[in-house]
């Protein structure tokens, strides 16, 4: 809406749930072309071969896909406008920022509370398009306002608050970088040498937030899913999309969570294997 006028071209990724939804929302504002797609493989992987329009205004991009397991782990080069979706990654890496020319997310993954929506934009690329735009819905506004345009959910933003003081005294996002990687890295370690489990998501593209993982073996699943319950793990049964199982690895997840996962499906293998 701020960055796309009627006429003009977008370019979007298909690469989960979530980029298909950017798809169908900026259809409605522009014309968009599908430059990529991982959707004849169920989202599997990331892909790495396609051109981007000159005439695009911007190429869009959604950093990790949560449902599938898929992350981007190299960030596009592009001489159109950068914009991204990171909604279930941000801050959970060193990244550059000044790549992008808007980052929108929500604050429920690594941030805080449901509520709260954080949007980064590069003041320079608004104020391009023709059509009018709601008051509200204008970034131009906020930014005027100073992000107090309308009455903010304050406890959701005082949660943020705390979590970021939290995050900080981790070390920042260099240091929580480093527990993410190694959380990720034994869990797949595992996936990996485990012979009742594997990955579903292709290596290079593996998500650092979201391990998914099946077995080749619904009826074993469903009794591992049991296992885990029984054990006081709960929570990694996999989207209904994707299926089997998913283990979201967030910033505030210690790494101990996921070393009690680990010595579960060892536990389970040696039982059932």
């Amino acid at each position: 809406m701020n960055l796309l006028d009627e006429k003009e071209a977008a370019a979007y990724t298909d690469t989960g749930v979530w980029a298909t939804k950017a798809i169908k929302e900026a259809k409605l504002f522009g014309k968009v072309e599908t430059v990529c797609s991982s959707r004849e493989a169920n989202f599997n992987y990331i892909p790495k071969d396609f051109a981007v329009p000159n005439d695009s205004k911007y190429l869009h991009i959604t950093t990790n896909n949560t449902i599938y397991g898929t992350q981007w782990q190299k960030i596009p080069h592009t001489s159109n406008v950068l914009v991204a979706d990171m909604s279930s990654d941000i801050l959970s890496r060193s990244l550059d920022f000044n790549s992008f020319g808007l980052i929108y997310a929500g604050a429920q993954k690594n941030i805080g509370a449901a509520g709260v929506n954080i949007v980064v934009v590069d003041k320079n690329i608004l104020g391009k398009v023709k059509r009018s735009i709601p008051t509200i819905m204008d970034y131009r506004n906020h930014i005027k306002e100073g992000s107090m345009l309308n009455t903010p959910p304050v406890f959701a933003v005082y949660v943020c608050l705390l979590t970021l003081r939290w995050l900080k005294a981790q070390g920042g996002v260099a240091a929580i970088e480093k527990k993410n990687e190694q959380k990720a890295a034994i869990l797949y370690q595992e996936i990996d040498s485990n012979p009742l489990f594997r990955g579903s998501v292709v290596k290079e593209d593996r998500s650092k937030m979201n391990v998914c993982f099946v077995m080749d073996n619904q009826e074993i699943e469903n009794k591992f899913l049991q296992f885990a319950i029984e054990n006081e793990i709960v929570g990694i049964k996999g989207h209904r999309l994707s299926g089997g199982f998913r283990a979201s690895l967030y910033n505030a997840l210690p790494l101990e969570s996921v070393e009690v996962l680990v010595s579960l499906m060892q536990d389970f293998a040696a039982k059932n294997g």
